[in-house]
């Protein structure tokens, strides 16, 4: 489960989805396996992560399947090909495969109304009588949901409690927030309330069901769903390398609790190259494995687009390849598989630490070595701009957030403007200016980057206008809407008028702190005309703060009751305190005993600082309880 923040920038950054890193060494493919693991050790070393698991392999076969430097850091213990990893949301594909198993064998339809299936398993559509969640939408998150809280996160499970359990735990993530099987939002309650229909239909438990029918078939002989003997598996680590975490049982385990090795992922890395077969043995048919990479219930797809995430299964772009597979991700470790059915390629890489920095240099390296012998795939002809293009110009905001808690920053950072220039489509937003992508039909477009290879699939559609607005679906997965010029004008102008009002506080207040250390210079009817506003913007830089020191211990500090999370909602709860402060102040100050000066200067500060407590109240940031 990568970490929820990741969510917040999706607009902004997705670019990374489907372009590799900045051209640098790690690029540079290696020409032998002894070559790679040198690049290898070298990222692990200079990023201080421990320890990886590694397979890279090929339609006949695996070519190089290991681990590299230890799974137990105070133990020296050293990791091996057999050396379980957590693959976190990796874990997610099993519960397509099982349904696809069911749908295969006539016992249940992608189709199917899950309410009609699990009517105990309570969720929210105010659609669902014209429009009702269906199976499709758990595995494609097309659901409209919201992701799991933070207080569903930070349950420290019984690994014994089953999945009808864990639905009781916390019920007000699983609202639809928009039509289901219109846009996709990431959201870990999807899968495995697919895995509880799996339970229902067959009469196994979900965990077992897959043992028997994929782990033991496929050869992945030592992967579990549960917490694996000490001595077989890796401890995870803080980006430090040597802070461990402890053994996460999360609550969703279908969603991304599964252990598994190196010699487990060569094999499952085979069942897909090889098209749901495994030596003589059909798992599934083809077109099962074809059904699972072949997004169907979002708007975009519906309309042709096909890239996205499928079934537990999601397109990429690297270097001008496209890859098929997961990644994943848990505290102190972070998972990738991909690969390349008609290249006859695949590869899986895990680290047992948190750093982010480490899994973005080992998969350019790996991706470097897999493809250095390979044909780039042709691109498609460049065609010619929609004859109604005009009508899309204009300004977009996020409209698909995985976190619905992070609305509030997500739509001021994902604001973009959209236009047409020289038959390319342009978008700038926050840092990013003039991204292209060229036409591939009226509708769709592919990206165009200025420093890597160009994606030779079409991962961008101007969607059909409907009742809702205009809207357009970015990198197969982020969908925007258009907003009026006026309204993202506006919220940029009184955003720079914020950040700008409360900076000045903070490079003001020293100067009268100091100043009124001296007796002439002491004002006591305009002092609180300076505190009330400096204590707001201070309370609001202690929340941020806060929450930013808790990054890589997000879930066990904010949600449970800590004093972590217990400071986050006090100092929200301050914020518009001492905003309404500053304004009873204003209000109450003379003009014979103030300077005109300070009114003023306070009346500015006053307004930025109800702007933002009505903004941050409107999408429920004030008196934040994460742990409830």
């Amino acid at each position: 489960m990568i970490k929820l923040l990741i969510s917040v920038f999706l607009f902004c950054l997705s670019v990374n989805l489907y372009s590799s890193a900045k051209p640098n060494a790690d690029k540079i493919a290696a020409e032998s396996i002894e070559e790679l693991q040198q690049k290898l050790e070298a990222v692990l070393k200079e990023a201080h992560v421990p320890g990886m698991s590694v397979a890279l392999v090929g339609k006949e076969g695996p070519e190089w399947v290991t681990a590299l430097g230890v799974a137990d850091v105070a133990n020296q213990r050293a990791a091996s090909a057999d050396t379980l990893f957590r693959i976190g949301s990796t874990s997610k594909a099993f519960a397509a495969l099982a349904v696809l198993k069911l749908v295969e064998e006539g016992k249940v339809s992608l189709q199917d109304p899950v309410h009609q299936l699990v009517p105990e398993v309570w969720f929210e559509n105010r659609w669902e009588e014209s429009h009702p969640i269906r199976i499709v939408h758990l595995l494609e998150h097309t659901t409209g949901w919201d992701d799991m809280h933070l207080r569903e996160y930070a349950v420290e499970a019984d690994p014994h409690e089953g999945l009808r359990e864990a639905f009781d735990f916390d019920r007000t993530s699983r609202i639809s927030r928009w039509q289901p099987g219109t846009r996709m939002a990431y959201c870990n309650s999807g899968p495995p309330v697919a895995a509880y229909i799996v339970e229902k239909i067959t009469g196994q438990k979900f965990e077992d069901y897959v043992a028997q029918n994929f782990f033991q078939p496929i050869g992945m002989k030592t992967a579990t769903y549960f917490q694996p003997s000490p001595e077989s598996t890796t401890i995870l680590y803080h980006s430090d390398g040597t802070t461990p975490y402890p053994y996460w049982n999360i609550m969703y385990r279908p969603s991304g609790s599964i252990n598994a090795s190196a010699r487990d992922m060569a094999n499952y890395l085979l069942f897909y190259l090889n098209r749901g077969s495994v030596g003589t043995k059909q798992i599934l048919p083809a077109s099962s494995i074809t059904r699972m990479e072949s997004p169907t219930s979002t708007w975009a797809a519906e309309e042709g687009l096909k890239a996205g995430y499928g079934l537990g299964n999601y397109w990429s772009v690297f270097d001008g390849f496209v890859y098929h597979g997961h990644n994943g991700g848990m505290d102190g470790g972070l998972t990738e598989m991909g690969y390349m059915s008609d290249e006859g390629v695949g590869y899986f890489f895990s680290i047992n630490s948190a750093s982010g920095d480490a899994y973005q240099k080992i998969g350019t390296i790996i991706r470097a070595y897999l493809a250095r012998n390979l044909q780039k795939p042709p691109l498609p002809p460049e065609g010619t701009l929609p004859a109604n293009a005009d009508e899309y110009t204009g300004w977009y905001e996020p409209n698909s957030p995985r976190v619905q808690m992070m609305v509030f920053m997500e739509r001021l950072l994902g604001l973009a403007h959209l236009r047409f220039e020289d038959n390319k489509l342009l978008i700038s937003g926050l840092g990013q200016r003039n991204i292209t992508f060229i036409p591939v039909t009226d509708a769709q477009f592919r990206y165009v980057p200025t420093d890597d290879a160009p994606a030779p699939i079409a991962s961008m559609e101007l969607l059909n206008p409907n009742v809702e607005g205009k809207f357009v679906q970015l990198w197969g997965m982020a969908t925007v809407k258009r907003v009026p010029s006026w309204l993202a004008i506006t919220e940029i102008i009184l955003t720079g008028f914020v950040l700008l009002s409360m900076g000045s506080i903070l490079l003001y207040a020293p100067f009268w702190i100091f100043g009124g250390l001296s007796k002439k210079r002491r004002r006591p009817r305009e002092r609180f005309l300076r505190l009330w506003p400096l204590l707001a913007v201070l309370s609001l830089i202690t929340a941020v703060v806060v929450f930013g020191q808790c990054s890589e211990d997000l879930i066990p500090r904010m949600g449970n009751l800590t004093g972590w999370s217990f400071t986050l909602f006090l100092t929200t709860l301050i914020f518009p305190a001492a905003s309404a402060a500053s304004v009873i102040a204003l209000r109450r100050a003379s003009k014979l005993e103030t300077r005109r000066c300070v009114r003023i200067y306070s009346a500015v500060v006053t307004l930025a600082l109800v702007i933002a407590a009505v903004y941050l109240g409107y999408w429920g940031i004030i008196g934040l309880r994460l742990w409830s």
